[in-house]
């Protein structure tokens, strides 16, 4: 498998640490501030990176809803209203960057419409990803390949002739992909880690990794140990606040344990070469009557 250069110290793929993402989203609910607290909070926590979704409300929500009103935290509005409530512009992904940039952690943005490609390209991220919603998108995906950079697809909500028809179509130059089932939250059973194994098979030089909706932590690091190159979980800063990802997303508590247990698992993996350890000396010496080993 080949790895994917993102920045001069940092790749993704086989044989490096699991590039671990804290999907903001629109988790941020509208406030710059929320938005710069998760970052703060990714970065503590020794997240790779943070990633945040750009529409452009016109282009993205259907025009049958736009006047349906609804309820939300800035009152009742209609859906069109809202949409462009969530949305940031041009100063505030500028402070996002900077923001970003200060405390060390990569940033960058699923974007579900080629406007929002333009707008995010402002900053020259260093790697885009497409939402499941988006696998059969070609012009949107096309859009992205033309940059020559890095991206990801999320396979969520797709078949398998959906994923293989979109990769043949544009190849696996740059690509990433991320198993994923799209349900928030998404039950174990329907989790289907195997997908991971799945997917290295048919494209062995391809990084794999894994978009997780799940309530807990554990079987994110599994799919880490099944062989995931790249980690995402949504993020906020209390579950119990307004909106739809918040039910499937991860506290800044819960993110600490999971990039410290997905480290203690890569720790862990060691190099496949059995050797007798000097912590084993003691009770070698202790426990076995006849000892004969040659380390090395």
């Amino acid at each position: 498998m080949r790895s994917i250069q993102l920045r001069e110290n940092r790749s993704i793929g086989k044989g490096q640490p699991a590039y671990i993402i804290a999907e903001i989203g629109i988790n941020h609910n509208g406030s710059l501030d929320i938005a710069k607290r998760l970052i703060d909070e990714a970065a503590t926590a020794g997240c790779d990176a943070v990633k945040f979704q750009k529409r452009t409300p016109e282009l993205c929500t259907p025009k049958d809803q736009w006047d349906i009103m609804r309820d939300t935290p800035w009152g009742r509005m209609s859906y069109i209203n809202y949409r462009h409530m969530v949305e940031f512009g041009f100063d505030e992904y500028s402070e996002i960057d900077r923001h970003s940039k200060e405390k060390g952690i990569d940033w960058f943005a699923s974007c579900w419409d080629e406007e929002a490609v333009d707008f995010i390209e402002q900053f020259n991220v260093p790697i885009y990803k497409f939402a499941s919603a988006s696998l059969t998108d070609h012009g949107l995906i096309e859009k992205v390949t033309l940059l020559n950079k890095p991206y990801i697809l999320s396979t969520g909500m797709s078949t398998m002739h959906e994923i293989t028809e979109t990769v043949a179509r544009f190849g696996t130059k740059n690509l990433l992909i991320a198993h994923s089932t799209s349900a928030y939250p998404c039950p174990p059973k329907e989790l289907n880690l195997r997908m991971i194994s799945t997917l290295e098979e048919l494209y062995p030089e391809t990084p794999i990794g894994y978009s997780g909706h799940e309530t807990g932590l554990s079987t994110t690091v599994a799919a880490v140990a099944m062989g995931a190159t790249f980690i995402e979980r949504h993020f906020t800063l209390d579950r119990a606040m307004w909106g739809s990802d918040q039910a499937a997303s991860v506290e800044p508590q819960g993110m600490q344990r999971l990039v410290r247990d997905i480290r203690d698992v890569e720790t862990a993996f060691g190099d496949g070469v059995k050797k007798v350890y000097d912590s084993e000396l003691g009770a070698l010496k202790r426990l076995r009557r006849t000892t004969v080993f040659v380390n090395g």
